[in-house]
């Protein structure tokens, strides 16, 4: 079984869909094991799992060319050229930090007002958010651990750390339900939480409980894609569903198209 396990891994990582993301192939072993008992064959559990995968990469929300961009960036280093632009474009290329421009500038602000400003965060899935930093208002010497499954955009967050001059800034890439985490001050776990349940039920539980931050902000879109389901009320009921029983604090910070709970773990 494990043979036919490394067989498959290899096989779906390799697969004209995945092989220029360089996916963390712990993931796709996490998938595959979990799914192998649920199913009457090999043959079900394997479709279960390819279903899992792309739901979690979700190539469906946009990518920008990943290598071209990294090579922007380094030409860009050390000349002092102005970045956001090109950040700007990197938000734009993925609907999930898409949605987010037209908040940009008082977004992080207003969710920092409530944390306090951090000397340390910890980007968790991170998607394509580390590009907003420009809008932060954070320190040049913050320490900004941005981790993705995807190591072709955490290569391409590294370009643009670099550029920036971000010393103490890195790109991770790997899987942040199966590797441990340094400690922070905030932790930001933007629009992913809905899909970390796809992928296992009822995991935002443990995985809230094991993230060492002082402030846990966890996001979800207010709506569909298409703008025509309120998603409100599911996300509430997902998030304080993987609170219940902890004695966490949390304020929600409602924005138009994106729904922010400020989680105070520190004060438990």
């Amino acid at each position: 079984m494990t043979q036919d396990i490394d067989a498959w891994i290899m096989e779906i990582l390799a697969s004209r869909k995945y092989r220029e993301m360089g996916l963390c192939a712990d993931t796709v072993r996490d998938l595959l094991e979990r799914e192998l008992p649920l199913h009457r064959s090999q043959r079900d559990a394997l479709k279960a799992a390819r279903q899992k995968l792309h739901n979690i990469v979700a190539p469906y929300l946009g990518d920008p060319d990943y290598p071209a961009a990294a090579k922007a960036f380094a030409d860009l280093a050390g000349q002092g050229d102005d970045l956001r632009p090109l950040c700007r474009q990197m938000l734009e290329a993925h609907a999930s930090t898409r949605e987010r421009l037209p908040l940009l500038d008082g977004f992080y602000p207003r969710l920092f007002e409530i944390t306090g400003q951090p000397s340390s965060v910890l980007d968790l899935a991170c998607g394509l958010n580390p590009f907003a930093l420009p809008w932060m208002g954070l320190a040049q010497s913050v320490r900004y651990l941005a981790y993705d499954l995807h190591s072709a955009r955490a290569a391409c967050i590294g370009a643009y750390f670099k550029a920036a001059g971000l010393s103490r800034a890195e790109a991770v890439a790997g899987d942040v339900l199966l590797m441990p985490l340094e400690q922070a001050d905030v932790g930001l776990f933007f629009k992913e939480a809905h899909r970390f349940e796809q992928r296992q039920r009822g995991v935002c539980a443990g995985f809230f409980k094991m993230i060492p931050v002082r402030w846990l902000l966890v996001s979800l879109p207010t709506a569909s894609l298409t703008g025509r389901h309120d998603l409100r009320p599911r996300h509430r009921d997902l998030v304080y569903s993987a609170l219940d029983g902890t004695a966490w604090p949390v304020v929600e910070v409602e924005f138009e198209s994106e729904l922010v709970f400020c989680i105070h773990k520190e004060a438990a």
